[in-house]
């Protein structure tokens, strides 16, 4: 007596149902109305705020910007100028990896005070 084998039978009827589902799902979409919605073109752009970087050398050296500087002071007065002038200003330290954990937490702990939720501590990606 001959069988009918049905799983193929099905495999294919499934396809042509998901090719069916999805075409439909395509071709229709929620319109509200007469709503425009904005694209990334139109609009204000946001403006991207340049970080302030402060470096801290294996040396202890401290770095701004790249420049080596006098001492806490200078530190202080520029980050102060930059977050007053940019509120949502990201401060970053970038430390070397060879100082100690101390070393750079003691660093940043000043920087927090003046800086507040402002500051970040740069990793690199291994």
């Amino acid at each position: 007596m001959p069988q009918i084998n049905l799983v193929p039978m099905l495999d294919v009827l499934m396809s042509v149902l998901t090719f069916f589902i999805l075409t439909s799902m395509a071709m229709t979409g929620q319109k509200l109305g007469d709503i425009l919605l904005p694209g990334t073109e139109s609009g204000a752009k946001a403006k991207e705020e340049k970080p302030l970087v402060i470096g801290l050398q294996k040396d202890g050296k401290v770095l701004l910007e790249g420049n080596p500087q006098a001492g806490q002071a200078d530190i202080e007065k520029a980050m102060k100028a930059y977050i007053e002038k940019n509120k949502d200003g990201t401060v970053i330290l970038k430390a070397d990896r060879e100082l100690s954990y101390q070393e750079v937490d003691n660093l940043l702990k000043r920087m927090m005070k003046i800086g507040g939720g402002n500051v970040s501590l740069a990793i690199e990606r291994g």
